[in-house]
C-alpha cells in the first residue's frame, strides 16, 4: 500500500476532521480550504488518478451525495467540484474537491486562494455540519 498523505487519513494513522467514511470513500476537511467547509473526497482504494479508477460510480455516488450536503448543511448557494489528474495535483491519490459557493464570494476562473480555519474547534463545527446533512 502507498503511504501518501491521504492513505494515511484512510489508515487512522494522521488525524483529519472526518466527514464520511465508508468501504468505498472517505471525506474530510481540506486543510487549506478555498472556503471554509471545503471537502476532500478520496477513494478508499490507492489509485493516483481518475483513469486508474476501476468502477467510478460508486465513488462519484459518494461525491454527488457530498456535494449535496455541502449546500444544505453549510446553506451554500452551489458548490465547486473539481479534480487534478496528476498536474496540479498536491498529493497523488485521486481526490475531488467539494467547495462551497455562494454569489459573489470572490473565486474567480481557477485562482484559488485558500484560508484556514480560527481553530479546531471551528473545524470540527463545520465538519459536524456536512456530515449531519448526509
Amino acid at each position: 500500500m502507498s503511504t501518501d498523505l491521504f492513505c494515511e487519513i484512510i489508515a487512522g494513522e494522521r488525524p483529519a476532521y472526518v466527514v464520511s467514511s465508508d468501504e468505498v470513500a472517505v471525506s474530510f476537511l481540506d486543510t487549506r480550504p478555498v472556503f471554509k467547509g471545503h471537502v476532500l473526497v478520496v477513494p478508499r482504494v490507492h489509485v493516483e488518478t481518475l483513469t486508474d479508477l476501476g468502477d467510478v460510480g460508486p465513488f462519484f455516488e459518494r461525491v454527488r451525495a457530498m456535494a449535496r450536503a455541502v449546500e444544505q448543511g453549510l446553506g451554500a448557494g452551489g458548490t465547486f467540484v473539481a479534480m487534478n489528474n496528476r498536474i496540479s495535483q498536491s498529493v497523488a491519490h485521486l481526490h475531488v474537491h467539494v467547495v462551497p459557493r455562494n454569489k459573489k464570494d470572490g473565486l474567480r476562473g481557477f485562482f484559488w486562494p485558500r484560508t484556514k480555519y480560527d481553530s479546531d474547534e471551528e473545524a470540527q463545527e463545520y465538519a459536524g455540519r456536512v456530515s449531519g446533512a448526509l
